[in-house]
């Protein structure tokens, strides 16, 4: 790791233009390969290009499929990555017809078959390519639904859409670096034993419950919990994930680890000094993680007020042209297999900076926004948490429900479209649901969620909200008032067990809707509450089970999803 590719990455400014001579010298070796490409032969020619499968992602929750047409262009772009010397060309996936997807809600693995060992047939093979951020759009088509239904309808679409595994087959590489041999055998060993991973989870739902010294999950507050068990422990057993090492503190390899944003610094910490799943050689790795803290380039990037987020792209754009250029792993899989994570707002728009990290990579976001283009068929939702002091100290346990007598609870400022509405519904107007901009004098907040049955979690400008974790820390159902909210670990956890989704329309029914639960089910989600709690607590070193690793399980079944194969 040189010094330079260090100071590289951390440089956001751009040259200021390029001069007319200069694109002249660039165009016309282009248009002069262009040439010779339409005379030698039809390899390359657009039809080729129209003849390929649909880009695709299938989707984890059994509920919905991803899918774009992959559109018929006769200009192949092929553009000079300064970081690399591949050439770049449109980016097409192409699933096969005997995969199986992931889905731990119920029938875990659909149409794995055996014979996904041997290696894929030439039909999936697509011309020489590489990522790049210097990809047109046209390269990329938008994910759309298969029914044709916008983005924010993703939740309702039927569990019949989806058939198959993302298959990445990988990119030819430059004539200076080919693919050696040994990379592929390394590349085939690690599918292979993804492959039988799968077929592990899938027999875990009709099989036994595999024994376990510490936790063994069990429930209605698991989609189904003998598959998550196994697909746990087989996380634990193989999954091993490659931190890049360049980039320089603070916006790469640090983040806040006492704010609200302080997710983003304690993943990147704890997955640096694992020693169980972090691996220092790459090609043994099943995932690729890019530690640059999106809350540290605002600080240190961003020019405040400006309303400028240039130099934020740029940095980002840079960090993954660095990569790409010295290793081959982001190539190989046009970022498929490779995972960022954000917990500020600006998460999303950060991976806007690549077309391949927003539209292929594993994107974790505490704000899981799918009107904003979340896709949780390969994004990962996971929780906002507001660690004031670095650690969960005083914040864990609450009385029983006997002892709770505020029926709901919220505290809170004007911020975003949601809260003014429940405000004007319920600020000071009913004893039994306590909302409040500002909370008395001496009276403590989290004392008031541990008095309450019902904790009211309405989002802010974004979807997240610490208040969800802060309830469930503290033994109180939470009541998600959010539009287009992907809740963490929804792939596992089953979260109409343990709290309570109403939507903005019904604000004005919250009482009716809260007092017609009867009090044994509200008992049962308590309990679950408390059962739950485990998965969202944060610890120094981790512990199984824990934040961390449930994080890292979220990451760890999206790359179940997907196959990178050789295509030559």
């Amino acid at each position: 790791m040189g010094s330079t590719s260090k100071r590289r990455c951390a440089c956001w400014c751009s040259p200021a233009s390029s001069s007319s001579t200069t694109l002249l010298l660039f165009m016309v070796p282009l248009i002069v390969i262009s040439g010779i490409v339409s005379v030698l032969g039809p390899n390359t020619t657009t039809s080729d290009w129209s003849s390929l499968s649909m880009y695709r992602f299938p989707w984890l929750w059994s509920s919905a499929s991803f899918s774009s047409s992959s559109s018929s262009s006769s200009s192949n772009f092929t553009g000079k990555n300064p970081y690399n010397n591949n050439n770049n060309n449109p980016v097409l996936v192409s699933p096969p017809s005997n995969g199986g997807v992931l889905d731990l809600r119920s029938t875990v693995v659909v149409q794995v078959d055996a014979n996904m060992e041997e290696a894929i047939s030439d039909e999936y093979s697509v011309p020489n390519r590489s990522s790049s951020s210097l990809f047109p759009k046209e390269a990329f088509p938008e994910i759309q639904l298969l029914n044709g239904s916008k983005q924010e309808d993703s939740l309702n679409v039927s569990a019949s859409d989806y058939e198959s595994l993302i298959v990445v087959p990988t990119m030819n590489e430059s004539r200076h670096a080919p693919i050696t041999n040994a990379r592929r055998l390394r590349l085939e060993l690690i599918e292979s034993h993804l492959i039988k991973a799968r077929a592990s989870i899938k027999e875990a739902k009709f099989g036994n419950q595999t024994g376990d010294p510490d936790y063994i999950p069990v429930g209605p507050m698991y989609w189904n919990a003998k598959a998550f068990h196994r697909s746990y422990l087989e996380m634990e057993r193989q999954f091993k994930v490659f931190v890049y090492e360049e980039g320089e503190p603070p916006v790469f390899h640090n983040g806040p680890c006492k704010s609200i944003y302080s997710m983003e610094g304690n993943f990147i910490h704890e997955i640096e000094m694992n020693n169980q799943f972090r691996t220092r050689d790459p090609d043994k790795a099943h995932a690729f993680f890019l530690p640059f803290s999106v809350t540290m380039l605002v600080r240190y990037v961003y020019v405040r007020d400006s309303h400028d987020f240039s130099p934020i792209r740029q940095t980002v754009t840079d960090y993954v042209n660095i990569v790409a250029g010295k290793y081959p792993f982001w190539n190989q899989s046009f970022g498929a297999d490779h995972f960022m994570l954000a917990c500020h707002d600006w998460g999303p728009e950060a991976s806007n900076s690549v077309p391949n990290l927003r539209k292929n990579s594993i994107r974790v976001l505490c704000n899981a926004n799918t009107s904003e283009g979340f896709n949780p068929s390969k994004d990962v939702s996971f929780p906002e948490i507001n660690l004031l002091t670095g650690a969960t100290n005083g914040l864990l346990g609450g009385p029983s429900a006997s002892h709770r007598p505020v029926l709901a609870f919220f505290a809170g400022g004007l911020h975003g479209p949601i809260r003014p509405i429940l405000l004007e519904q319920w600020e000071n107007k009913d004893e039994d649901i306590k909302v409040q901009q500002y909370l008395p004098k001496g009276v403590s907040y989290y004392d008031m969620m541990r008095k309450s049955k019902y904790c009211i979690c309405p989002s802010g400008y974004e979807v997240a909200s610490p208040r969800v974790v802060e309830a469930i820390y503290t033994g109180c159902v939470p009541v998600l008032i959010s539009d287009h909210y992907v809740p963490p670990f929804s792939d596992v956890l089953k979260w109409k067990s343990f709290s309570v989704e109403v939507a903005v329309k019904d604000i004005p029914n919250l009482k009716k809707i809260l007092t017609s639960i009867s009090p044994r089910q509200y008992i049962r989600m308590q309990r679950r509450v408390f059962q739950v709690r485990r998965h969202f607590v944060v610890n120094s070193p981790p512990q199984r089970f824990d934040v961390f690793h449930m994080i890292l399980h979220s990451v760890w079944l999206r790359r179940l999803n997907v196959r990178v194969h050789d295509d030559q």
